[in-house]
């Protein structure tokens, strides 16, 4: 886990091969994530992040079209 960004305020998702982050008071709601891939980011479910629900490389592909930064990873 990145203790920089958990202390910035980020909840972490653990997944397999990738970790997503997720800092609601930087959230834009631009919808990005859950159009990009409704199958790791849904939020209808708790939890809305489910990391190994695809393949690391897509979910780093939606979460590089966050515009505000509120989501961010670390690969494993």
């Amino acid at each position: 886990m990145d203790k920089e960004l958990l202390d910035a305020g980020y909840r972490v998702y653990t997944g397999e091969k990738i970790d997503v982050y997720f800092n609601t008071t930087l959230c834009q709601h631009s919808g990005n994530c859950v159009r990009g891939n409704s199958k790791p980011f849904n939020l209808k479910r708790k939890p809305w992040i489910m990391p190994d629900n695809v393949e690391s490389t897509v979910v780093q592909q939606v979460i590089d079209t966050c515009p505000s930064g509120a989501l961010k990873y670390r690969t494993k």
